[in-house]
């Protein structure tokens, strides 16, 4: 079982996406501990501009992980990385489709979606 710590707030869209790349992308289940840091004024100080941040049990702490490279880089580095899952989150982000064909993008009604 891997423990983090989640330095967050109320409503921070980028936390969740950092908790649904870290459920994905970890090689073993993860369990953190939520911090929330505004009812602390001296954690606002600390991280009220770098939330999401996690830590390690070590104090290690990563900003900006909901940049899937800089938490695969993390997650890397203490061996917690499920490299598949990673190579599929790579083509999905790089536009690939299924059996690695990449996505057409369409035009309708003047918006652009991607194709499937």
């Amino acid at each position: 079982m891997i423990r983090l710590t989640l330095y967050t707030t109320l409503g921070c869209h980028l936390c969740q996406q950092l908790e649904g790349l870290l459920v994905s992308l970890c090689h073993e289940p993860v369990e953190w501990t939520r911090v929330e840091i505004s009812e602390d004024d001296a954690l606002m100080a600390r991280y009220g501009v770098r939330i999401p941040v996690l830590a390690d049990a070590a104090g290690n702490e990563l900003d900006r992980g909901f940049e899937p490279a800089r938490l695969v880089a993390w997650l890397e580095a203490r061996g917690w990385l499920d490299e598949e899952a990673w190579r599929q989150l790579r083509r999905r982000l790089d536009g690939e489709g299924v059996g690695g064909e990449a996505r057409a993008a369409q035009i309708r009604n003047g918006r652009r979606y991607l194709g499937e």
